[in-house]
């Protein structure tokens, strides 16, 4: 027996679709402000930035506390503190790095710069400062520059000092459903790096939270750049069909990708078919990713096992599963001798985790889809709402080309194990030669992927590790860690390898985030520890993340020694 609905907060009342007369009288504001935003100078611009710095900061509880009635999170909840932490959080932190850029002309200083022997270019772009080593101890980012580009910052502010003013542009960002912190953090980049006034159309499953988003952007919409609609697919088209409207900016799924470009229906098919889009915008995307968990085989300590079973496991749970980087396909070595063990200990942290609301309207039907394909699969947690869902790891996966699960993206709480053969190469290196050829070519989409090597291995690889991730045609790679620290250290960029075409859009194209405004991005590297202390915040099991995400989203405001010492605190009570 299940309990009644009640046990989740209740849902809020949906938001009345924008009216499409009110759409055109928004864009018709927009196209008045287009010239201004270009001519805006970079001062003028962090100004107001700031300005969004202290108003999301006066709505910062009240978005944590409406994004868990959206999503069915009790106030003290786990899922409260990841409001904070994906949420206001990351927003902050992005208005701070847009605005100390453009303090710096769009050229702020890079830690570092260096060049690999084939002569590409990396770009060290995070810690960027005292207060980023003390608060994420022995994480790096590195920003690869794509082949053959130097590692310039600012392209638009450089041009604008050449005298080259450009013509900007009206964009039409479609929001994601997700994490809060997309919307707004899409509408920044257009802004600020793409030079254009932005129409912010909210998703249908999270737009209660667009009032405070409102609330949270006011200078820039009171300045009249930036507005914000609501409603389904009819208002959506309207928008992205508009003759005033420049861009288009998406972050979804490749089947909305192509309904906007191509089509839909057989109309659509012919469209795609043919290469002959039934609209002439720029769109830029981001549409997911089967993620692969690369589990480079060593001798790991007990310690080191329980750590990353944590770490795996919460690479699903975090947001319900909801994640465009959840971990969707642990990929480990058949003959490793610790593959059942950690395989047992997964699935023993996922039974320990509270499920919760599948709040995703297509979650259910997503995951009878899956489980119907794979009908041995193992249900973990406890049930206990008719709304929600158990954490699943289907069973039988196989790496052979055309897989259902490793070419299709299980929207909810749903994982796989996948074992590589590497016959009498029963080793980390004969495990790479396997597996990075078939992360790349075997596994949908090229957002994200994690890789867990212990430090032992990793010395004993040498130059192999390092051309490994040099090979790997991933936008977010993330060494030790969970791709989603790419995402909310804002240093990095958040996109696909790029590369793709529009008729065969995978991950999408593009980049967002990008806070030290590379103009040539390929992808970013994030390293971490490979067992972290304090417990990281985004582990599902941390004890103590609704205090940690409010103190560090009150730190990004207004940064200073006086609050590290309450952070580290928060941090060790984790």
């Amino acid at each position: 027996m299940t309990t009644p609905p009640s046990a989740f907060p209740a849902r809020l009342p949906p938001v009345p679709p924008t009216a499409l007369e009110r759409c055109d009288a928004m864009l018709d504001e927009l196209a008045s402000a287009r010239a201004r935003w270009v001519a805006l100078a970079p001062a003028a611009r962090a100004t107001l930035l700031r300005a969004c710095m202290q108003t999301t900061l006066a709505v910062a509880d009240r978005w944590a506390s409406t994004a868990c009635q959206v999503k069915g999170y009790a106030e003290g909840s786990q899922g409260h503190g990841e409001e904070y932490l994906g949420g206001t959080l990351a927003v902050m932190r992005n208005l701070r790095l847009y605005a100390e850029a453009l303090d710096a002309g769009g050229a702020p200083k890079l830690p570092s710069t260096s060049q690999r022997p084939d002569g590409q270019w990396v770009a060290r772009v995070f810690p960027a400062n005292a207060y980023d080593k003390a608060l994420f101890g022995g994480v790096t980012c590195d920003l690869w520059i794509e082949p053959g580009k130097e590692p310039t910052q600012g392209r638009i502010y450089r041009e604008k000092r050449e005298g080259k003013l450009g013509e900007g542009g009206i964009c039409v960002v479609l929001g994601a459903g997700n994490q809060s912190s997309i919307p707004p953090m899409d509408v920044l980049y257009k802004l600020v790096v793409d030079d254009e006034v932005c129409l912010l159309k909210m998703n249908p499953v999270n737009e209660q939270l667009g009032p405070v988003i409102e609330d949270a952007l006011r200078p820039l919409i009171d300045a009249g750049f930036l507005r914000v609609a609501y409603g389904g697919i009819e208002v959506g088209k309207h928008l992205t069909d508009h003759a005033r409207v420049t861009s288009i900016h998406i972050t979804g799924s490749a089947a909305a990708h192509d309904a906007i470009l191509y089509g839909v229906g057989e109309e659509g098919a012919k469209n795609k078919a043919a290469r002959t889009p039934r609209i002439d915008k720029a769109i830029t995307s981001e549409l997911g990713c089967v993620s692969p968990v690369l589990v480079v085989p060593g001798a790991w300590s007990d310690a080191e096992l329980d750590f990353q079973a944590r770490q795996v496991a919460s690479m699903l749970a975090y947001n319900c599963g909801f994640n465009c980087n959840g971990a969707r396909l642990i990929v480990v070595a058949k003959g490793w001798p610790l593959r059942e063990r950690f395989e047992a200990a997964v699935r023993e942290k996922l039974e320990k985790t509270p499920t919760r609301r599948a709040y995703y309207p297509t979650a259910k039907a997503t995951w009878e889809r899956f489980t119907k394909a794979y009908p041995k699969h193992a249900d973990l947690g406890a049930v206990t709402d008719e709304s929600a869902l158990p954490w699943t790891l289907l069973e039988g996966v196989t790496p052979k080309p055309g897989e259902y699960a490793l070419s299709e993206e299980p929207w909810c709480g749903i994982m796989s194990f996948v074992a590589l053969d590497t016959g009498e190469r029963n080793d980390a290196a004969g495990y790479l030669d396997l597996a990075v050829p078939f992360a790349n070519d075997e596994c949908w989409g090229t957002l994200s992927i994690n890789v867990l090597v212990d430090p032992r291995t990793e010395a004993q690889l040498g130059a192999r590790l390092d051309r490994a991730i040099a090979e790997l045609r991933y936008g977010a790679i993330a060494i030790n860690c969970w791709s989603g620290l790419n995402y909310g250290l804002v240093n990095a960029t958040w996109g696909a390898f790029p590369g793709h075409p529009s008729h065969d859009i995978q991950s999408g194209q593009g980049v967002v985030h990008n806070g030290l405004l590379l103009d040539h991005p390929q992808k970013s590297v994030v390293r971490a520890p490979f067992v972290q202390k304090p417990t990281p915040a985004y582990f599902v099991d941390h004890r103590n993340n609704v205090a940690l995400g409010r103190l560090v989203t009150r730190f990004e405001a207004s940064p200073s020694w006086l609050k590290v010492p309450g952070i580290a605190l928060a941090a060790l009570k984790g």
